[in-house]
């Protein structure tokens, strides 16, 4: 007789996961409440402390494939830790950075660094290992973290910049951040699973893990991989430019900063029921057609922020942008390990999570630049709409990639894309 655990210690890991995400995410994505008190104090113009951000968030990339290297290499215990000593110091040097070169070192450098290794890069692979037939939800809860990080962070960032100022929320972040995750990785967090911890629910997106010859350099010829990073690249410039630029582009509509912040925030409280629903399709529906659903409905909510006028506007707009703000990196991480297994996930994932900062680098400059060039929010949102659309469309195309998943072989994947 075969006793079954009435509960599994992998949704354990992925709550813990998701705080640690929700923190990180927090803010990486919420750092528009800060860009107009940091002006102010420290007297940047906005194109320069974009810029500042822009360089952020591509060094928080740069860290991603690194993170998923140690992780492979080491274990998701260690880069966590280095992750939480680098975020730590970076934030203390934050607030005693006068200097713009100092500023910048320590808020668009060092703080972005650690960042990216408490990530959900470096958790990725860990609920990769745990989870098979559930692999896809499991995933799906790990980005409600994202999601919360957006919903909570901002309005709580925007509260506290009010009431204490920048310097001070900054430090109440790094208190946050060493008191929930260095538990969390010390008693939770654990690399790999029993070997009875093996699920037996069913699911229709089941797939055999790929050949142990495949190397992450042949991974990376291949076409499926380009159209997963194409799409988070047009994902990073979304996210972060709506991160970035929401909450001072509201207010230059005329909207106040509470306001704002709650709109934005709303995107990710919605997400969070949307994105647990979402999880349990992921494991029963073609994934292509979720990601592509996300893509094309976030590219019109992306047009519509713009142009809203009234509150009542601005809140439905983000009620609906929210339902399909998560997934697209819970599926793309799924995706990537259907496609080739679970061994290479860290390290592909943060290969394409690197052109996801791409996209944010550039829409985080992009946002500033342009309504200092233009006087219009229009041009860098607007630009947005089009990429996700195109993101919608080249995810369609990943059926045909994938047709041949379940027997794998790497000539075959590069040819037939």
């Amino acid at each position: 007789m075969i006793i079954v655990p009435k509960w599994y210690f992998g949704w354990n890991i992925v709550g813990a996961a998701a705080i640690i995400t929700l923190l990180t995410v927090g803010m990486r994505m919420g750092v528009g409440p800060f860009v107009l008190p940091i002006m102010d104090d420290l007297q940047f113009t906005r194109t320069e402390l974009s810029t500042i951000i822009a360089v952020g968030m591509i060094v928080y990339g740069i860290g991603m494939p690194i993170a998923g290297y140690l992780v492979e290499k080491y274990s998701t215990n260690m880069v966590l830790i280095l992750g939480i000593i680098i975020v730590t110091i970076s934030c203390v040097w934050t607030v005693l950075a006068q200097h713009p070169v100092n500023f910048f070192m320590a808020f668009g450098v060092f703080l972005s660094f650690g960042l990216a290794f408490t990530s959900p890069v470096a958790l990725t692979p860990v609920i990769s290992r745990w989870f098979t037939q559930l692999r896809g939800r499991a995933l799906f809860y790990l980005s409600t973290g994202s999601m919360a990080g957006i919903a909570i962070m901002t309005p709580v960032f925007s509260f506290l910049i009010e009431q204490f100022g920048w310097q001070t929320t900054i430090l109440c972040f790094a208190a946050a951040f060493l008191i929930l995750i260095i538990p969390a990785t010390i008693f939770i967090i654990r690399d790999h699973p029993p070997e009875s911890a093996g699920q037996s629910m069913s699911s229709s997106n089941v797939q055999k893990d790929p050949s142990t010859a495949l190397t992450w350099k042949k991974a990376i010829a291949t076409r499926p991989f380009w159209f997963i990073a194409f799409g988070l690249f047009a994902c990073g410039f979304s996210m972060n430019l709506l991160g970035t630029h929401g909450v001072p582009m509201l207010q230059d509509h005329g909207f106040d900063p509470l306001t704002a912040s709650f709109a934005i925030g709303l995107i990710g409280i919605v997400a969070i029921p949307s994105t647990l629903f979402m999880g349990v399709l992921s494991d029963k529906l073609q994934r292509k057609h979720l990601l592509a659903s996300i893509y094309f409905v976030r590219g019109l909510g992306m047009v519509a922020l713009v142009i809203v006028t009234v509150t009542w506007q601005l809140y439905m707009v983000a009620a609906v942008a929210g339902i399909v703000w998560a997934g697209s990196i819970a599926l793309s991480s799924a995706i990537l390990s259907d496609v080739y297994g679970v061994r290479l996930v860290g390290l592909l994932y943060g290969w394409t999570y690197f052109g996801h900062q791409i996209g944010a680098m550039l829409s985080s400059w992009l946002g500033g630049w342009g309504y200092e060039t233009y006087g219009t929010h229009l041009v860098a949102f607007g630009i947005t709409g089009i990429l996700l659309i195109a993101a919608s469309v080249v995810s369609l195309w990943l059926s045909s990639s994938l047709k041949q998943r379940q027997n794998y072989k790497p000539e075959e994947m590069v040819q037939s894309g």
